[in-house]
């Protein structure tokens, strides 16, 4: 057991290491995808197949996740995973055929997914407070230096022979790094031995778990008993807003825009990967040290609402400059020229184009197979392809005209200002939120029901993406997109309560005295709400 002094570090360095494997693994597919593409000669379907397994293990662990965090307890159930993860990247490792891939990508999912949803509550859970914003927030910072390191060694391993190999198997060591932090960190709240140790974070407002607490089961996330309603209506509108907002697709369109500006063939995704990814760094670092201090609630008031503004302006200047929709499964990017592979001039069949940074809750992926039906058609004055037609209208875009420069670029910053809006707002909070306004006792249930909408609703938005496009048009699809962060907007305002500086008992508190969590800013510091101090005593 660690020293009180080294306790605060060792939960900031489970946070973050815990992140920086998800983001890693959700990223890593990118630099993988080509040489397993040509290693193992993948159809687009079994592209799709290999990219969609995370996701798939993913939201099975968000089904089942929440009942092994509650009945084994956090750490048991962040180092389970981490026995998991490297399993799942064993099998990638040494895997010579695609149902090796996929089992290992579904194993690696199911295991980021069931530690993001511990992670933030055993952390949330051992601090103040005080901390409590900044630590678990780390978590996102952690996944998007995670997804910035992994683009830094495909690069790194793309010459390499059996290159994505390596790619895989460095998945388990920020994994093994964080089991080591863990083994010198308590079990939990509810354990005697941990109360001394957590009493200097919490300073002496952990919550006791004795034979006196509440018991709940998993349907009364939807009674009224301590306003369950409400805080599970508070979860998943969180979730679902975040989702619905178009995040991901938006993200997905990134290299379109940049090759829009000028940025053409590789260079275009190369700026859309590291460069948003550079963003939305700095913009959760931003987070973290907001989140104390401004509070939740205005993090995601002012996320939403720049969200709804920059989406509605992508909206607006594709109405004036038609843009394409991307390439679909069977184009071939110049960027995967620059990869250095040998077989590079030999243009692969269904060659997938390279995935774009994504956020631990709202994980990308390529376009699917619906992208066939809405393949831009050559123009006449595209320059003949003989080898491959069909990828003429994917490999470059024509030079923009200069009327329509500054919409370019227009577009461009709108791009740059949703990605950062929702990188300080939905990105970290709400899964802040999520660890802080259900009862200790069906936290973890709770928090992977929430979780399971959001994986659930990402394959949704991403899914319908296209049909989207062919039904409305890509300008309206952006706008419907701005229109739904403004309803999210409203959300926020009428339904989330603001939970900075308060312990999690004085939180816990604050819903149950409410019926419906409506409520202003103001009304929600803790000056304006009487409660009643737990005591806990260190033998307890």
């Amino acid at each position: 057991m660690g020293q009180p002094s080294l306790l605060l570090p060792l939960c900031a360095s489970v946070s973050l290491l815990g992140g920086l494997t998800f983001g890693y693994e959700l990223a890593v597919i990118s630099g993988a995808l080509l040489p397993l593409q040509l290693d193992f000669g993948l159809s687009c379907s079994q592209q799709e197949l290999l990219v969609g397994s995370l996701l798939l293990g993913a939201l099975l662990a968000s089904l089942v996740g929440g009942f092994l965090i509650d009945c084994y307890g956090r750490k048991q159930a962040i180092l389970g995973s981490n026995l998991v993860l490297l399993a799942g990247s064993l099998s990638l490792g040494l895997a010579s055929s695609l149902t090796w891939l996929v089992l290992g990508r579904s194993m690696s999912g199911f295991a980021i997914s069931l530690s993001s949803m511990a992670c933030c509550i055993y952390v949330s859970e051992l601090v103040g407070p005080l901390q409590r914003g900044v630590l678990v927030s780390l978590y996102e910072a952690g996944i998007t230096v995670g997804i910035l390191l992994s683009y830094a060694l495909n690069y790194a391993l793309a010459r390499a022979p059996w290159g994505w190999r390596h790619m895989f198997g460095w998945a388990a060591a920020p994994a093994l790094l964080q089991s080591l932090s863990l083994l010198l960190l308590p079990a939990g709240t509810g354990e005697d031995a941990a109360h001394k140790d957590l009493i200097p974070l919490q300073g002496g407002e952990a919550t006791k778990l004795g034979l006196g607490s509440p018991r709940y089961s998993f349907l009364d996330l939807f009674r009224a008993r301590d306003n369950m309603r409400g805080r599970t209506t508070v979860g998943l509108g969180l979730v679902l807003f975040q989702q619905l907002t178009g995040q991901p697709n938006v993200l997905s369109y990134a290299s379109t825009i940049f090759r829009s500006v000028g940025f053409q063939g590789g260079s275009s995704a190369v700026l859309a990967s590291v460069g948003l990814g550079a963003v939305k760094v700095v913009a959760t670092l931003t987070a973290m040290g907001l989140v104390d201090r401004a509070g939740r609630r205005a993090l995601l008031l002012a996320g939403c609402a720049l969200m709804a503004l920059s989406v509605s302006g992508i909206g607006l200047v594709s109405f004036a400059v038609p843009m394409d929709s991307g390439p679909g499964c069977r184009a071939m990017p110049n960027a995967t020229r620059l990869s250095g592979l040998p077989r590079d001039s030999s243009p692969p069949r269904g060659l997938a184009p390279p995935l774009l940074p994504i956020s631990s809750q709202n994980p990308g992926q390529p376009v699917l197979s619906t992208s066939e039906k809405t393949k831009p058609r050559p123009r006449a004055g595209d320059p003949p392809a003989p080898p491959l037609p069909a990828l003429s209208t994917t490999l470059t875009a024509p030079p923009p005209a200069a009327e329509h420069t500054l919409l370019h670029w227009t577009a461009l910053g709108c791009m740059m200002v949703f990605v950062s809006a929702f990188s300080f707002g939905f990105g970290p909070v709400t899964w802040l939120v999520l660890s802080e306004i259900y009862p200790v006792e069906i936290r973890g249930r709770a928090f992977a029901f929430c979780s399971s909408f959001n994986w659930a609703a990402n394959l949704f938005i991403s899914l319908s993406f296209l049909n989207l496009i062919g039904a409305i048009g890509l300008s309206w699809t952006f706008l419907l997109y701005g229109l739904t962060a403004v309803l999210g907007l409203g959300f926020i305002y009428l339904f989330v309560p603001e939970t900075k500086n308060q312990s999690l008992a004085e939180i816990d508190q604050q819903f149950q005295k409410r019926r419906f969590a409506l409520s202003s800013g103001r009304r929600q510091s803790s000056a304006g709400i009487q409660y009643s101090r737990i005591e806990v005593s260190a033998a307890s």
